[in-house]
């Protein structure tokens, strides 16, 4: 697997277990993750953005068709090993993970929230971390 985060800051605990997740899955050839634009900070909460980029690994399949709509011919076409579809289903039985908030044929989305209060401080910061799997 060829992993890029080199255009990631490493904020977001949930973002670092789905990655150690994914990269674990066989049927993934390559995943990039990256800042989103979306990230910023006010007073009271501090909002993270990350987006991950996957290629799925492929496999040569036969596939049967039709030359002019008469002759039947076989062709060899990439098909793609895993969709995201089924990678939804696939983290949706990990407890550290869980269904996700979005699925479409193009974007899982995840949204989670923590409180976060400092050692020795009564007031703290809500943490929403939202990752989206494209």
């Amino acid at each position: 697997m060829d992993a890029d985060r080199s255009a990631w800051s490493g904020e977001g605990r949930f973002t670092a277990r789905l990655l150690e997740v994914l990269e674990q899955t066989d049927e993934i050839a390559a995943l990039r993750v990256e800042d989103a634009p979306a990230s910023r900070s006010d007073a009271g909460y501090v909002l993270v953005a990350n987006e991950i980029f996957l290629r799925f690994a492929t496999e040569r399949r036969r596939r049967r068709t039709r030359w002019l709509r008469v002759l039947p011919r076989a062709r060899l076409a990439e098909t793609p090993r895993l969709t995201l579809r089924g990678l939804e289903s696939r983290l949706a039985g990990i407890d550290r993970i869980g269904p996700a908030d979005y699925v479409d044929d193009g974007m899982i989305q995840y949204l989670r929230t923590e409180r976060i209060v400092a050692p020795y401080q009564t007031r703290g910061y809500k943490l929403v971390e939202l990752v989206r799997i494209h």
